[in-house]
């Protein structure tokens, strides 16, 4: 099962370089197996709202989430000193700590274009890579 960090997400929403990467990942993995956190689905929100693309962003709420399975994971007060610690431990940013332990909570492989996690005990797969497994 996976974490679908955010700028995966956003590659196929905004139509970027490896957007097509992106599509054949999703294609191939069932809804149900794939999971994104709270914070991510607010990020994505507050991205292409701020571009003027509502309607992209509703299009993937019904994609994502009426006409498929996608999970979401949200984090515990208690789950955030965890977060503090991971920016620590990892010299990662908040939101890659969110994910992270979102991660370990869920014990989901990390899908992400995002090399920070690689110096993280669990590390990260592309797209494409995860598409090998």
């Amino acid at each position: 099962m996976y974490l679908v960090d955010t700028n995966v997400w956003l590659e196929r929403l905004l139509d970027q370089a490896r957007a097509e990467e992106v599509r054949k990942f999703l294609e191939r993995q069932p809804a149900k197996l794939l999971h994104l956190t709270d914070f991510a689905l607010h990020s994505i929100g507050l991205i292409t709202i701020r571009l003027g693309k509502g309607g992209l962003f509703r299009q993937f709420l019904r994609d994502a989430f009426l006409e498929e399975s996608v999970g979401i994971i949200r984090l515990d007060p208690e789950d955030l000193a965890l977060v503090a610690k991971r920016v620590e431990d990892f010299r990662l940013d908040f939101d890659d700590a969110y994910q992270y332990v979102a991660a370990e909570k869920g014990n989901l492989t990390i899908v992400s274009f995002d090399k920070d996690f690689d110096r993280t005990s669990k590390g990260r797969k592309t797209p494409a890579k995860a598409i090998k497994e």
